[in-house]
């Protein structure tokens, strides 16, 4: 029964293989390639015009070379079909199951029971219980003392690693008072925008731009912050004084010049 689901599932994989063995070939000649280049050139032309980044001068122009172009193209006959791509792709259907079959053969383990839902809960539960028990002892620790704040950044990651966003921010809050770090204030920052918090991310945001005023994570976070609480302004202001200070090279341009563009 398992080597029919086997067979079942590889030629479900290899079907669009198949019909592309069997379907007929499309004869394509060099006039038709030309003609789909020169549509696209000119839909890209419309569209560099419609957002205002070329002149209407600069698009006739571009849209007559296009035309004369497309004029000047000349027919050619269809091509060929050859059968060498079709025999590859006949053989591909018989060598692409028998290679994986010989794959699972020398090492897979089919005897390997599936997880169940209920030994997955009970994993869950044991996570959770250790989270608890490291939190406990968090806060028996002195709050000012290194390990504290140590063990604090540990379980906020594990706690943002498991989708409990709130948990982490409480946990880095902790953190943050045994001792300021503008790296990890990017951080929560970062988590509290994404739990909506935008006005606590600014907040953080601008007290660790007072330690380090240049910082362009610290910088775009607080762009970011005033963008989704609807200070459009604000954070056009933020990013574009962050785009002239960035040298050409800074991986921070793309994202930028991306977010300034989807600003309203």
């Amino acid at each position: 029964m398992i080597w029919l689901l086997f067979l079942l599932l590889a030629a479900l994989a290899l079907a669009p293989l198949a019909f592309a063995l069997l379907r007929p070939a499309r004869l394509t000649g060099r006039r038709e390639a030309d003609l789909a280049l020169y549509r696209a050139q000119l839909a890209e032309l419309e569209r560099e015009h419609a957002a205002g980044r070329l002149e209407e001068s600069a698009h006739r122009a571009a849209v007559v070379e296009v035309q004369r172009r497309l004029l000047a193209s000349p027919e050619a006959a269809p091509a060929p079909r050859t059968t060498r791509g079709a025999a590859l792709l006949a053989a591909s259907l018989f060598l692409i199951p028998a290679i994986g079959l010989g794959i699972y053969l020398r090492g897979g383990h089919p005897d390997i029971p599936a997880a169940p839902f209920r030994e997955r809960a009970a994993e869950a539960a044991r996570d959770e219980a250790l989270l608890a028990q490291l939190r406990s002892r968090l806060e028996q620790l002195p709050p000012d003392s290194e390990a504290a704040r140590q063990g604090w950044i540990l379980l906020g990651n594990a706690q943002r690693g498991r989708g409990q966003l709130a948990a982490a921010a409480e946990a880095w809050e902790h953190a943050l008072a045994s001792r300021f770090d503008p790296d990890l204030a990017a951080e929560l920052a970062g988590l509290r925008i994404e739990l909506s918090q935008f006005d606590a991310a600014a907040t953080l945001l601008d007290r660790a731009l007072a330690v380090a005023p240049e910082a362009p994570q610290l910088r775009f976070l607080r762009g970011m912050a005033d963008a989704r609480a609807g200070r459009t302004e604000a954070a056009r202001q933020a990013w574009t004084a962050l785009m002239a200070e960035l040298p050409p090279d800074s991986p921070w341009r793309g994202l930028l010049r991306q977010r300034l563009d989807e600003l309203p």
